[in-house]
């Protein structure tokens, strides 16, 4: 039986006030747009932003992504530790955001054009309760990779450990080696030439 104040009024257990407390501290940054997030380096986290305004982490200061994997907007499974061995460059995006549709575009060119590089683009939708927005987002800017529907929020504390580069405005937009360690992020729309300056490095690794 789940406990009960003094008032008679059922009360959530523990871990589930923990976890919403989480996920809504994640997402009160995530305001559509390119806000003006701190981009200095801190807490650990080691890394160099550019005049671009994309912050990377040299090879020896990479993390490694936490649990990315769910369901995706076609109702398939999906996890991006599969895509271990390929770059991948993941996406934060809501239908409703404007910057989001305008960056769109670029995703879906860049997206088929890196493909044979062995970079793999996947999505992760938030605040998009109705998944029919979402795929008809898609639908519309023919974006051709995968999606994983997190409404709330949850991959977005899980995916990305204390101390590394996280999303904190949406878009935002985040680079994995071929490790899958956090190496790149953007904390606005990018274009062709932006999104192309944040993979190119990573492609070259050797």
């Amino acid at each position: 039986m789940s406990p009960r104040s003094s008032s008679g009024t059922r009360r959530a257990p523990r871990s589930a006030l923990l976890l919403t407390g989480a996920v809504a501290a994640a997402l009160t940054l995530t305001a559509c747009g390119g806000g003006d997030g701190d981009l200095k380096s801190g807490g650990g986290t080691n890394f160099v932003t550019g005049k671009s305004g994309i912050a990377t982490v040299a090879p020896a200061d990479r993390k490694p992504a936490g649990a990315i994997a769910g369901k995706t907007l076609t109702g398939e499974q999906f996890d991006v530790a599969d895509l271990k061995g390929k770059v991948v460059v993941l996406n934060v995006w809501g239908s409703w955001c404007g910057p989001c549709r305008a960056e769109a575009p670029h995703f879906a060119k860049v997206s088929k054009e890196l493909k044979k590089q062995g970079v793999e683009f996947v999505g992760l939708n938030v605040r998009d309760p109705n998944e029919n927005q979402a795929v008809q987002f898609e639908k519309n800017f023919q974006i051709t990779y995968p999606s994983l529907h997190d409404p709330a929020g949850k991959l977005l504390v899980n995916g990305f450990p204390k101390g590394t580069l996280n999303p904190q405005t949406i878009p935002t937009t985040i680079a994995l080696d071929r490790e899958g360690r956090i190496a790149a992020r953007s904390m606005a729309a990018l274009g062709e030439d932006k999104l192309r300056e944040m993979i190119d490095p990573l492609v070259a690794e050797k």
